[in-house]
C-alpha cells in the first residue's frame, strides 16, 4: 500500500489522529495487500463533501466450494481510527446488488462490527473478517441474470441461517464510580447513584476553580456508607464509569469567552482522568453540554463510543413517561439533537417491552401529532440539579449492568444521518458496559432535518472559535 503519494499524505495530514491512522493503514496492507489506498471526495447525504482517504480491492470469498471476488471500497473518515470506515460495494456492470440484513440498495454495508466500533479493539483488518464470513452466509451480489442459470450461480441459494448471538453478560456487578464537581449537580448525581445504583465505591472530587463546589464537607460530616470525599483526581484511579459536572468560574461578557473557561478547566482534568481510568465510560453533565463533550473527547483520546454526554436523556426520559401515560403509546421516545430550542422528537418502532433492538421513526404521519402532544405535555418542567443527577444515575445504570437500554446521549454524529462535520449531538444510543452504540439514522422530514442542520452549523462555528 502506497502511502507516500502527493496527494495521499495531503489528505491525510488533516486527520485529527494522523499517527494512528497510518499505524493502522500499515497493519491493513501487512493483513490484505489487495487492498489500494487512493483519495477521494466524498459526499454526504446532507450535500456536504469532504476529500477522504478510501480503500479499494476485491474481498475472496468462498460459496459452495467456489471462490468469488467481492469488489468493495471503504471511506475512512478524518476522524479514523476511532471511527468505523462507511463501508461499500463496488458492483461491476453485470453484477446486481442483493440487498439484505447487511446491505442496503444502494451498496452500503451494515455489519454488527460497525456499529459496535471500539478501537483499538476493531480494527478494519477485524472488520474484513467479519465482513468475508458474513459474505459467505448471505452473498450480497448477483450475475445478471442472462438465458439460462448456471445451477452453480453464484447467489442462486438464499441462507435462511440465523445466527443468535451468544454474548454473556455480567449484570449487577458492583463497580468503581467517581463524580467530578461539587454543587447541587454534583450532589445530586451522587444521591442518585447511591440509590440506582450498585457500586463498591463511588468517589466525589471537588475541583479547584469550579464554580460547582460545595457539598463535599457534608458528605465527610455525615459520612455516607461507600463515599469517599477527595480533592485529588489520582483518588478516581480505576473507575468504571467517570461523571463530570464541573464548570467554571467566569467573569467573560461574551459566550464564546464564557465556554472557553470551561475548556481551559477541562485541560487539566480529563487527560488525568482518562489516564488513571483508560477504560472507563466518561459521562459528561458539564455547559453547553453538547460542545463539553465534544471538548471532552478531544482531550481524553478516548474512543468516541466511551465519551458521552447527558443531553437530551433526561426529555427523552419524560416524553416517553408522557406518551405512554397519557396517550397510551407504549413505545420509547427519544428527544434528539443540540441541547437547545432545537431538539427533534423521534419514536422507537417497537415497544416498551420488547427483546429486539429498537430503530427510529420520524415525526411524520401518525407519530407527529403524538409527539408534538407529548412535548407540549413536557415543555414546562425544567431541568433541575435533582433530575439531572437522577437521569445521570439512569445512564450508569445502564452502563454498570451493561442494559444495553436505549438513552439520547450526546456523541459524535459525524456520518449519522449524512452528517459530515465532527459535531456531538444527542442521539439514541444503546448503552452498555462497553460504551455506547448508535442506532441507524433515518431520513427526517424537512422542517427536522433544518433543525438538525442548523444545529450542525453552529455548533461547528463555536468549536472552531475555542482553544483546545
Amino acid at each position: 500500500m502506497d502511502l507516500k503519494s502527493e496527494k495521499i499524505q495531503r489528505v491525510l495530514s488533516k486527520y485529527k489522529f494522523h499517527d494512528v491512522a497510518i499505524e493502522e493503514l500499515e497493519k491493513i496492507n501487512r493483513v490484505y495487500p489487495g487492498m489500494v489506498a487512493s483519495t477521494g471526495t466524498y459526499t454526504f447525504t446532507d450535500s456536504t463533501q469532504k476529500d477522504l482517504l478510501k480503500l479499494i480491492g476485491n474481498l475472496p470469498v468462498k460459496y459452495e466450494g467456489r471462490s468469488y471476488n467481492f469488489p468493495i471500497q471503504l471511506w475512512l473518515l478524518d476522524s479514523f481510527p476511532f471511527t468505523p470506515p462507511i463501508c461499500l460495494l463496488r458492483p461491476t456492470p453485470n453484477m446486481v446488488i442483493r440487498e439484505g440484513k447487511h446491505v442496503d440498495a444502494r451498496g452500503r454495508l451494515f455489519l454488527p462490527g460497525l456499529h459496535n466500533w471500539d478501537y483499538p479493539k476493531s480494527s478494519v483488518a477485524g472488520l474484513l473478517n467479519e465482513m468475508t464470513a458474513k459474505f459467505e452466509e448471505e452473498p450480497p451480489l448477483s450475475t445478471r441474470a442472462a438465458g439460462d442459470k448456471d445451477p452453480h450461480e453464484l447467489l442462486a441459494f438464499v441462507s435462511n441461517l440465523q445466527i443468535n448471538d451468544g454474548v454473556i453478560r455480567h449484570h449487577d456487578q458492583p463497580a468503581k464510580v467517581s463524580v467530578i464537581g461539587g454543587g447541587d449537580l454534583g450532589m445530586a448525581s451522587v444521591m442518585s447513584i447511591l440509590s440506582k445504583c450498585k457500586v463498591d465505591k463511588l468517589v466525589f472530587i471537588d475541583v479547584a476553580g469550579c464554580s460547582t463546589k460545595g457539598g463535599s464537607t457534608d458528605l465527610d460530616i455525615f459520612s455516607l456508607p461507600k463515599v469517599e470525599v477527595s480533592r485529588d483526581l489520582s483518588a478516581s484511579a480505576g473507575s468504571k464509569v467517570v461523571v463530570v459536572t464541573a464548570n467554571a468560574w467566569s467573569s467573560e461578557q461574551s459566550y464564546v469567552s464564557v465556554v472557553q473557561t470551561n475548556v481551559d478547566l477541562y485541560r487539566g482534568i480529563i487527560p488525568n482522568l482518562a489516564r488513571l481510568s483508560p477504560n472507563a465510560i466518561m459521562l459528561i453533565a458539564s455547559q453547553p453540554v453538547d460542545i463539553m463533550t465534544h471538548v471532552a473527547w478531544r482531550q481524553s483520546g478516548l474512543p468516541p463510543t466511551r465519551v458521552i454526554g447527558a443531553g437530551c436523556n433526561l426529555d427523552s426520559e419524560r416524553l416517553s413517561h408522557a406518551l405512554d401515560i397519557n396517550l397510551n403509546t407504549h413505545k420509547p421516545a427519544w428527544i434528539i439533537g443540540e441541547f437547545s430550542d432545537n431538539k427533534i422528537a423521534v419514536m422507537s418502532n417497537t415497544g416498551l417491552s420488547s427483546s429486539t433492538q429498537p430503530q427510529i421513526v420520524s415525526g411524520s404521519g401518525s407519530t407527529k401529532p403524538l409527539l408534538d402532544r407529548g412535548f407540549e405535555i413536557i415543555k414546562n418542567q425544567g431541568q433541575r440539579s435533582w433530575s439531572v443527577g437522577l437521569s445521570i444515575a439512569d445512564i450508569t445504570n445502564s452502563v454498570l449492568t451493561d442494559k444495553m437500554k436505549p438513552h439520547s446521549v450526546s456523541t459524535l454524529a459525524q456520518g449519522w444521518g449524512g452528517i459530515g462535520a465532527e459535531v456531538f449531538l444527542s442521539l439514541p444510543c444503546i448503552m452498555g458496559a462497553k460504551g455506547s452504540t448508535r442506532l441507524a439514522g433515518l431520513s427526517l422530514g424537512q422542517e427536522e432535518d433544518s433543525k438538525l442542520r442548523d444545529s450542525v452549523t453552529s455548533l461547528s462555528n463555536l468549536m472552531s472559535q475555542l482553544r483546545m
